[in-house]
């Protein structure tokens, strides 16, 4: 069977269209919710999930998602519960699932046996954040198993040099960081974004998405322009935080996320 990432960014390169990716933080605000959350962005338009499996200690995130992640935390999700959310979604959704995880979690969980239990739960691919790869490429306790996407993030600070390197055992896509610092929204698109999108393009044929504090139809436009992927993730966990307590909660999201899906398909 075809990886679902990789099926999907094939049908979208041949109708000449971009993808969307949305980020949600699993268990917030509930387990049960993310659930009924998943089919929602797929019904909204939304091409791939981003899954935040919740940890206590999320560096790379704003204040937003870390709020996310320590609601979801609160509310008991744990890695376990999240493949067991993962499998469940399975039985009616077949949207491509990416887990956005620290290393931390599946560390303790077991680094082979969290990947073995993931692809057997339906998960298409691993965005590790802390895991670089000069430190996976020495220790064959981090080797990622072929069935499963790894997906790199290079940063606007990446020297050209070393993109390559991330790029060389890349698979799925890569994901550029297109501002310095946290996860969060972001008034503007950086000014160099089409000029490192095209370094990083010079090194790989893999599909290239962008994300970090894009919010805005607009914004998706703008990028969806010079990538293949536009990822938003703030913005929609920040709905999710005003929403959460709503019976309504997965149709109030659709609705949101849905102009920002038409955006990366030119609508």
């Amino acid at each position: 069977m075809a990886n679902r990432i990789d099926s999907t960014f094939s049908a979208l390169h041949a109708r000449n269209q971009k993808a969307m990716i949305a980020y949600i933080a699993a268990g917030d605000p509930t387990l049960a919710a993310t659930e009924a959350l998943v089919p929602a962005l797929e019904r909204a338009g939304v091409d791939l999930i981003e899954l935040g499996v919740p940890f206590s200690d999320p560096l790379a995130d704003g204040i937003v998602n870390q709020l996310a992640a320590a609601r979801a935390l609160q509310a008991g999700a744990t890695a376990i519960k999240v493949l067991e959310c993962v499998r469940n979604i399975r039985r009616g959704c077949q949207v491509p699932i990416v887990l956005y995880t620290y290393l931390n979690p599946i560390y303790r969980y077991g680094f082979r046996k969290f990947q073995e239990d993931a692809l057997a739960a339906g998960v298409d691919g691993l965005l590790i954040l802390d895991l670089p790869p000069d430190e996976a490429n020495t220790n064959p306790d981090f080797d990622i198993i072929p069935d499963l996407k790894q997906i790199r993030l290079i940063a606007p600070t990446t020297p050209d040099a070393r993109i390559g390197q991330l790029t060389k055992n890349a698979s799925g896509f890569l994901y550029y960081v297109s501002r310095e610092g946290v996860t969060g929204e972001r008034a503007e698109i950086a000014e160099s974004l089409a000029e490192r999108v095209a370094a990083i393009r010079a090194t790989t044929q893999l599909p290239i998405a962008v994300g970090f504090g894009i919010s805005s139809p607009e914004q998706v436009r703008q990028v969806a322009a010079v990538a293949d992927a536009v990822v938003v993730g703030s913005a929609i966990v920040k709905k999710i935080a005003e929403w959460g307590a709503e019976a309504d909660l997965a149709s109030r999201l659709e609705n949101f996320v849905s102009p920002l899906a038409a955006a990366t398909k030119g609508l």
